[in-house]
């Protein structure tokens, strides 16, 4: 199971005959999130001519956006639909503009409104979100060169490291790379390393 989303909050901006437009998304996973960031927005850029917003979530399959003022269709759904084609849930994007004084038009305004939002998604990095399991190893001193080096090999991302009477590498791993990875390990420690699973979490991957 996975979905994509956007790794952290980010912002860029570009002018369209002299109007500026901001871009502006960030993870959210709930609405109360999503409206904090858009309450957010609205008050550092409580100056603008408008702040057009757009958020998708996976919970109850929420789609929702608001054209702000500007003509009905030429600014929410433009930056819904960019949503949508890029893949992303769980995020918000708020697309800010200061009127410039020329008039863009319905197409000028969804094509700026579209490019505004596709810049804030940009910013903001998109990521795949997947199921992994989480693991720790347990393993001599001796062997932790062997299944450090063996653990990104196999796919494992490393978390944390404890280092006591002997070393537990906690880390993360796609499903499927598990039998691969107990396979390598046995081999390489005689069986010694002790793998351990301890639940699952969805974390970032590159797309």
């Amino acid at each position: 199971m996975e979905y994509i989303t956007v790794r952290a909050e980010g912002a860029d901006q570009f002018v369209e005959k002299k109007s500026r437009f901001i871009g502006s998304c960030r993870p959210a996973s709930t609405e109360e999130e999503a409206l904090e960031f858009i309450s957010g927005l609205k008050t550092k850029y409580w100056d603008a001519s408008h702040n057009v917003y757009a958020y998708i979530l996976r919970e109850g399959n929420i789609q929702r956006f608001s054209d702000d003022g500007e003509p009905q269709g030429t600014a929410g759904i433009p930056v819904i639909e960019a949503m949508k084609k890029s893949g992303v849930t769980d995020a918000v994007v708020v697309a800010t503009r200061y009127f410039g004084g020329i008039l863009l038009g319905g197409g000028g305004l969804i094509r700026a409104y579209s490019h505004t939002a596709t810049i804030a998604l940009a910013a903001a990095q998109r990521v795949r979100m997947k199921r992994c399991l989480k693991l720790s190893i347990a393993c001599s001193y001796d062997s932790y060169g062997r299944v450090q080096a063996i653990v990104p090999e196999c796919g494992g991302i490393v978390d944390d490291t404890a280092f006591t009477d002997s070393v537990t590498l906690y880390l993360h791993l796609e499903p499927e790379r598990l039998e691969g990875l107990a396979r390598r390990l046995a081999d390489a420690t005689s069986g010694r390393a002790v793998i351990e699973r301890r639940g699952e979490e969805f974390y970032p991957l590159a797309i």
